[in-house]
């Protein structure tokens, strides 16, 4: 008899983690490349007012940096209107090589899920839509409590922890580009993180409830 549970559960924990991954990387490459975001916090966070350079400007720069972080482009950063020191160009190509990781992963647990998916779709088991929402609520909620309670400190753990120098300490003098990235940005970009991966979560455990009350109905009959 067909059920929502697989006799594996391994496999079906398995399926949720690598699923919880592709979400979690999904929601990062749509916020990062997502722009609008920031167009909107130049003005909510006054950007160009206390810079006191020209929005179209600030928006040319924010492009050509989003567009370095794709993991099709090839080359060096080059900012048009700002110059760099050689710390803070390390930087910028150490923080691409992570959303280059990113967007390959996002792939790779992408592809096995949908493969997976499809076999279990096809056995009628739904438990891994059940499964997966309760790994990728829980751990952006652990992660988004304790950044609430602090950002700041977040903000400099974070860091701590993906890179291993403290070449993300910018200094405006020598990389101006930092007056147009104000760490309320980033908490927005966190924020918009938690809210993909919480609606994509609820959609699939409504799926789940969904194809359970389906499949019991026709248990009862």
């Amino acid at each position: 008899m067909k059920t929502l549970f697989t006799k594996n559960r391994a496999r079906d924990i398995v399926l949720a983690l690598l699923l919880t991954l592709c979400i979690i990387c999904f929601a990062v490459i749509v916020t990062v490349f997502f722009k609008q975001l920031y167009y909107f916090d130049i003005d909510y966070l006054n950007i160009a007012k206390n810079t006191g350079l020209p929005k179209q400007l600030i928006k040319e720069n924010y492009d050509v940096l989003i567009q370095y972080q794709s993991i099709f482009f090839q080359g060096t950063l080059q900012l048009p209107d700002f110059v760099m020191s050689t710390t803070g160009r390390i930087h910028f190509e150490e923080v691409k090589r992570i959303f280059d990781m990113i967007q390959i992963l996002f792939v790779v647990s992408g592809v096995i899920s949908l493969v997976m998916i499809y076999q279990n779709i096809k056995q009628k088991e739904y438990r891994f839509l059940r499964l997966t929402p309760m790994f990728s609520i829980g751990i952006p909620t652990v992660i988004g409590f304790l950044a609430a309670l602090d950002f700041d400190r977040a903000f400099v753990i974070f860091h701590k922890i993906f890179f291993r120098n403290d070449y993300w300490i910018f200094d405006y003098t020598t990389d101006p580009v930092i007056t147009i990235l104000p760490e309320s940005f980033f908490m927005h970009c966190f924020m918009m993180i938690i809210v993909i991966v919480v609606v994509i979560s609820l959609i699939m455990y409504l799926i789940y409830r969904k194809k359970r009350d389906l499949i019991l109905e026709e248990i009862s009959e």
